[in-house]
């Protein structure tokens, strides 16, 4: 191992001899450790009712920098946890249900699409008064308005006997929003380009990020085309083959999955747009096919996504400090509250202007359900931290407050239906 002036190490990729088999036996250490301590700190947060992806978290804190430093191969456990990327939002894509979202499909599209813009308005105003320049107020504030789908989905499945209408419209909403992740990951790579420009007017920097969003525009357009050419022309008899040739070999089914996901990722990155995104769109085109083909990719894949994705997780925990969470914890404490209360409040606000009259007495618990923050935000955190969009103060307090959210999500969830059970109680009766 060599190390630079500025403490940088480097490893062996490539020997001289490549005729002599050799294998890094620091990477294989820290792999073997990130499993083993990732299984009880993830039993424990869900004997504690929590996501386990927080043990997992806290597993890479208590494995990195922060704690024991026993972590050596730290760039090489992060580029894997990318894969855990990519399989995640191919996953995000294959649930993805078009038949669903159309039953409520003006307050799902119209609903997400001005809760953002909310967003992101309100978060231009505080860095026009903050002077923070207008693409970190635009990654923050478009990281910040996404909500955790499978969170909501998993306090959906505890409600018994949950009313119909309401979850339809939530998971609508969340559905739009997994659509609205997928692009904004497409407009990531003009955010970085635009940070990076030297342009210190506000207008020409506007004028900047209006061109780089033409140009990503277009290239969705074409990406969209090739898209609609796969599902007309290849993607059906891809599969019908696949499954053909796959029956009693689940792994030519695996292989081909992965081969047709890193076919679109490479596509995407080709013509410009984020890698993210063509994962994203290979699991809407294999959703199309049917639930049937849906229920058969996700039983191949989803273990190689869940492991994976316990790497990335616990990668995120390696730049997490304790020290500056327990030191800005009253910051930390009170960023929450406001934006939990703000999301709760404009949600409220929209779906009273969207919803018909008959089914507004539902905004309250569609709007307790999105009156948090994604876990995607670690995702785009990560991406933004890496390409200098946000400083590493403003990655470590997206990241706590999308913790903390996530902790008091079930706490108003609880006591909005609680509410709306006991009036539901009172109508009955009268």
């Amino acid at each position: 191992m060599l190390i630079d002036s500025q403490n940088n190490q480097y490893i062996l990729t490539k020997p001289r001899d490549s005729t002599m088999p050799r294998a890094d036996p620091h990477l294989i250490k820290d792999l073997v450790c990130v499993v083993m301590l990732s299984f009880p700190c993830g039993w424990l947060c869900t004997l504690l009712g929590l996501p386990p992806m927080f043990g997992y978290v806290i597993c890479g804190v208590l494995l990195g920098p922060s704690g024991l430093n026993t972590i050596k191969s730290m760039v090489q456990v992060e580029t894997l946890g990318e894969l855990g990327v990519f399989f995640t939002l191919f996953v995000v894509g294959l649930e993805f249900s078009p038949e669903r979202l159309r039953k409520v499909w003006k307050p799902s599209v119209q609903g997400s699409c001005c809760l953002s813009l909310l967003m992101v308005g309100a978060g231009l105003l505080w860095g026009q008064v903050l002077r923070i320049r207008p693409t970190q107020t635009v990654f923050i504030s478009s990281c910040l308005s996404l909500s955790s789908t499978p969170l909501v989905s998993r306090l959906l499945a505890a409600e018994k006997d949950g009313d119909v209408e309401y979850s339809s419209v939530l998971l609508g909403m969340l559905v739009m929003q997994d659509v609205q992740l997928g692009l904004f990951i497409a407009v990531l790579p003009s955010l970085i380009q635009a940070q990076n420009s030297n342009t210190d007017s506000v207008l020409l920097g506007g004028v900047h990020v209006l061109v780089l969003l033409l140009q990503v525009l277009v290239s969705l357009a074409a990406v969209l085309l090739l898209c609609l050419l796969l599902r007309s022309v290849v993607i059906g008899p891809f599969y019908k083959k696949l499954h053909a040739e796959g029956k009693g070999n689940k792994e030519i089914i695996v292989l081909g999955t992965c081969a047709f996901v890193f076919l679109l990722l490479s596509v995407t990155e080709f013509l410009g747009v984020s890698m993210e995104l063509g994962c994203f769109l290979a699991g809407a085109l294999l959703s199309s096919l049917g639930q049937i083909v849906t229920t058969e990719v996700m039983g191949c894949i989803e273990p190689i996504r869940d492991f994976l994705a316990i790497i990335f997780f616990a990668s995120i925990g390696l730049h997490v400090f304790p020290s500056f969470v327990l030191y800005e914890l009253t910051v930390l404490v009170v960023l929450t509250l406001s934006l939990v209360i703000m999301k709760f409040l404009m949600a409220v606000l929209v779906l009273s202007a969207i919803l018909p009259p008959g089914s507004r007495h539902i905004r309250w618990v569609v709007s307790a359900g999105l009156a948090q923050v994604s876990e995607f935000s670690f995702v785009l955190g990560s991406r933004a931290r890496r390409a200098g969009i946000i400083s590493r103060e403003v990655y470590l307090l997206v990241l706590s407050v999308t913790t903390l959210s996530l902790l008091l999500a079930p706490l108003l969830w609880r006591a909005t239906t609680h509410r709306w059970a006991l009036r539901s109680q009172r109508k009955t009766v009268t």
